[in-house]
């Protein structure tokens, strides 16, 4: 039976970055480009985006930390009016998604998922059908990687909802921020004879403790200010499933964030210093393992 190799990436906005360091150390040691080696890609908002430059572009972990410059984050960052309701409630998206599409457009062009020269799926969510999308190169063929790639990473609240065609998409963290599931269920139907081999590299778990007594007492202002959007995208159940079911050729590379802001956001200095070293610590934890699952 012939393996497979699926490389899954969550998404996490600036902590993606932790993600890319861990894959640049990767195929430095493999000394063959992720491109080659794996043969499907999915990915959730930037861990999506990292896919598509991956699947699409065949681009060298070397070459995805550029689409997260510190130059592009701050385009991409592009602040919209930024209005506020009683003084804490914001009323529109924190960031327009003009400068994100500018930066997808100088490193994609006119390109179409199906250029892609491996399958590769990215998440979303259609908010006006109430369901999940995998927009996928032989699903969507058609589809411009900038226009998928801004579905994919439309955050509620940081920006606006993305329309593609007729649809109205939003970042598909909502339903799957760590779509390993997802990838290795579509895997098999393109592969159906084959054995998988899954590498799942995630951007970080905020597991800050709350308060349970207190949250007896929260309302909407109370959640959003004590993290609801994180704890509706921590994927730990994900990964408890996928240990189930694809076993020991199965690996997850993950960690708290530590110092790390849980803001998907912050691009200051001294919290890129800390994501990067958060990826380089993944490498000291679980490089031998991946090197060892991706030698089989």
């Amino acid at each position: 039976m012939k393996k497979k190799y699926i490389l899954s990436l969550d998404g996490g906005g600036v902590r993606t970055i932790a993600t890319i360091t861990f894959l640049q150390k990767l195929e430095n040691h493999l000394g063959v480009p992720l491109a080659d080696k794996f043969d499907f890609f999915i990915g959730t908002s930037a861990g999506a985006i990292s896919s598509l430059g991956l699947a699409v572009n065949k681009m060298s972990a070397v070459d995805l930390m550029e689409i997260w410059s510190k130059e592009n984050l701050n385009r991409t960052m592009t602040n919209s009016s930024w209005e506020t309701h009683l003084g804490i409630m914001q009323i529109n998206p924190k960031y327009t998604n003009e400068g994100k599409r500018e930066v997808l457009e100088e490193f994609f062009g006119e390109k179409k998922i199906g250029d892609a020269v491996k399958p590769v799926v990215v998440t979303s969510y259609d908010i006006e059908k109430r369901i999940p999308v995998l927009l996928s190169s032989y699903g969507d063929p058609n589809m411009s990687v900038v226009d998928a790639g801004d579905a994919t990473s439309a955050a509620p609240v940081y920006y606006p909802t993305a329309e593609v065609g007729d649809r109205y998409l939003i970042d598909g963290g909502i339903v799957a921020n760590h779509p390993v599931l997802h990838g290795y269920v579509e895997a098999k139907k393109i592969y159906p004879s084959a054995e998988f081999v899954v590498l799942s590299v995630g951007t970080g778990l905020n597991k800050r403790s709350l308060k349970g007594k207190d949250s007896m007492k929260w309302g909407l202002i109370g959640w959003m200010l004590h993290d609801l959007f994180g704890l509706m995208i921590e994927s730990s159940m994900d990964h408890e499933l996928a240990e189930e079911l694809i076993g020991k050729k199965y690996l997850r590379v993950n960690s708290s964030l530590g110092r790390v802001n849980r803001r998907l956001d912050d691009n200051s200095d001294s919290n890129i210093e800390r994501v990067v070293a958060m990826g380089e610590s993944w490498w000291e934890l679980f490089g031998e393992q991946a090197l060892d699952l991706l030698s089989e």
